[in-house]
């Protein structure tokens, strides 16, 4: 097929709307050839054969190994973004066999006996299909690289007889001024520490999984997302045929409690951030079908680089009785929506999760994949803090602590179902409302990995010293999270270093010698203050030493400088003195 064919076909099954096709077009011109073999990918991940008459039921086909991928591990280029690749770099995450695609020659024998391939997860080594034909199943179900085959949605589809989304409590009241009623959600996490320093979420990649966005493309509250690009993509997992636009209005408000942007009226946790838009849930029922859509979009989503997952959703119990989870399931990684969450998180990606709104009824403890050992799980409190009685309880079966944190999920304020502000619970709130925090705390220490970031937070909680099974470790403070990453990041200083930078303190230059005789790069020196704020900049050739001049105008007290070659860095500690 020709690239210009490829480009076409992709960018009909990915479904974007008019904004994320401006910024794909974009992204073609930087990304040059490298963008058809992403795309490419993208097909092979994401493909779709939709049958025009016959009811189709699904079947996830667990594969038994990767034999016959034309990809390698040492050509990562070919399966993922520069994004992508940039974000394993700067955590120092290997690429492995998980990343490689499934092997296309499984898929095409699949395809050849007359099967659909809706899914597929190079993490799980599995697939998702279609077809009606029960006796083909059977067939498929002994081929020699199958492991097994297990239903997850019928043909006919009834609307199930509960809905898993709270209700909103309509209220169009809000306070005078820029962040109106959502001020107290930000300030209960000390939010505005870090949003008085700028640090609003600019340039962190934010993946929203729900069932569906309705009108958030025309919402006066995402203009500012709309005008600037910054609804980088939609993807409708569910039904690549259908717009997300015209779907359920869940995922729009909680879009609304993280990029929400209206002066006066509402301001999110992260309204500077971007955002995909991925329906995962179908909200017409409830089967396990609805897993593997969530793990293609995590994989989606950390091809594309994504940098935070918010989902909003869960999974426990279905139509089918015999798909249930039980709470032994609920271990950490066991479910395969909590696989993939995990694996999102190893990948890189700091995933965010609701830890359920069944904290009421018999099941009570939290829901699939908020069980996983890598997901921060949100319950939700009230506006003094106090537990919600609807949030979902742990510990995770084993014993680990669950839910992680807390966050206002009790009456949250943002843009309800009929595109008014106004007021909704559910542990569906409290978790975007966090999870646009953790891209502010990830946008002031960008070389900070996903495994310091949710320690930090958890660290800074209300509770941290005695975890319960209620609230985990409590409600996060963000001005603590952040002093924690900065302390953490001048303690961990190498000891032996290449470099000797004098004098220290300072009050007017600095010479920063190699120590490494022959040695000669290209640097990039930079100093910031404890809170991250960048204050010098600037790029060297060196084999010798460094002389940085004229930095009398720096603040004085303890600022870092970094010096980074290609994906080296090392720090320093140093006190600036008045003259």
């Amino acid at each position: 097929m020709e690239p210009r064919l490829i480009i076409k076909k992709v960018i009909r099954n990915m479904s974007f709307g008019k904004s994320a096709e401006l910024s794909l077009s974009k992204w073609k011109q930087k990304r040059g050839k490298n963008l058809l073999v992403i795309f490419w990918l993208i097909v092979l991940i994401e493909g779709v054969a939709f049958a025009q008459n016959e009811p189709k039921s699904s079947y996830w086909i667990q594969l038994k190994d990767k034999n016959g991928t034309p990809f390698q591990i040492s050509h990562p280029e070919a399966f993922l973004s520069q994004r992508a690749i940039d974000r394993r770099n700067r955590q120092h995450i290997a690429i492995d066999e998980t990343d490689l695609p499934v092997s296309p020659v499984y898929l095409d024998t699949l395809k050849n006996r007359g099967l659909d391939i809706f899914h597929t997860s190079k993490w799980l080594n599995g697939v998702t299909v279609r077809t009606a034909d029960t006796a083909l199943i059977r067939k498929i179900a002994v081929l020699p690289f199958v492991v097994s085959v297990q239903f997850t949605r019928p043909a006919s589809k009834l609307k199930s007889a509960t809905s898993k989304f709270q209700e909103e409590e309509k209220n169009t009241t809000y306070e005078p001024s820029n962040y109106s009623a959502a001020i107290y959600q930000l300030t209960q996490l000390n939010g505005q520490y870090l949003h008085r320093q700028g640090f609003r979420g600019k340039g962190i990649q934010i993946a929203i999984f729900d069932a569906g966005f309705l009108n958030a493309d025309k919402i006066a509250a995402f203009d500012s997302l709309r005008t600037s690009g910054r609804i980088l993509g939609t993807r409708n997992f569910v039904d690549p045929k259908a717009d997300t636009y015209q779907q359920h209005w869940h995922g729009m408000g909680v879009l609304s409690c993280i990029g929400g942007n209206l002066p006066g009226s509402l301001i999110g946790t992260a309204p500077d951030a971007s955002f995909y838009l991925f329906q995962t849930e179908d909200n017409s029922g409830e089967n396990l079908f609805e897993e593997d859509n969530w793990v293609a979009g995590a994989e989606l989503a950390d091809s594309l680089g994504v940098d935070v997952i918010n989902s909003s959703l869960g999974y426990y119990k279905f139509d089918d009785p015999k798909m249930d989870h039980t709470y032994a399931d609920l271990n950490g990684n066991k479910t395969r929506v909590t696989k993939g969450a995990n694996m999102a998180f190893q990948k890189g990606i700091l995933v965010f999760n609701s830890a359920g709104n069944e904290g009421n009824n018999s099941w009570k403890y939290i829901i699939a994949p908020s069980d996983g050992e890598n997901v921060i799980a949100v319950a939700a409190v009230d506006i003094n803090g106090i537990r919600a009685s609807f949030s979902s309880v742990g510990p995770a079966f084993g014993g680990a602590v669950k839910p992680n944190v807390a966050a206002r999920g009790s009456s949250t304020y943002l843009v309800t179902s009929n595109g008014m502000l106004g007021y909704a619970s559910g542990t569906s709130f409290s978790s975007p409302v966090l999870a646009g925090m953790g891209a502010c705390l990830l946008q002031a220490n960008p070389y900070a990995s996903v495994k310091q970031l949710k320690l930090a937070i958890e660290q800074s909680a209300s509770q941290y010293n005695s975890p319960d099974s209620l609230l985990g470790f409590g409600i996060p403070d963000f001005g603590k999270a952040d002093q924690y990453l900065k302390l953490n990041s001048t303690q961990n200083l190498k000891t032996e270093s290449k470099w000797m930078v004098l004098p220290n303190p300072f009050s007017d230059h600095i010479v920063i010698q190699n120590m490494v005789p022959g040695s000669e790069d290209n640097y990039t020196i930079s100093i910031c203050n404890l809170q991250g704020v960048n204050l010098y900049q600037s790029g060297f050739k060196a084999s010798g030493y460094i002389l940085l001049k004229n930095l009398g105008h720096l603040p004085d007290g303890i600022l870092i400088l970094t010096i980074r070659s290609g994906e080296k860095e090392e720090r320093f500690k140093l006190i600036k003195a008045r003259r």
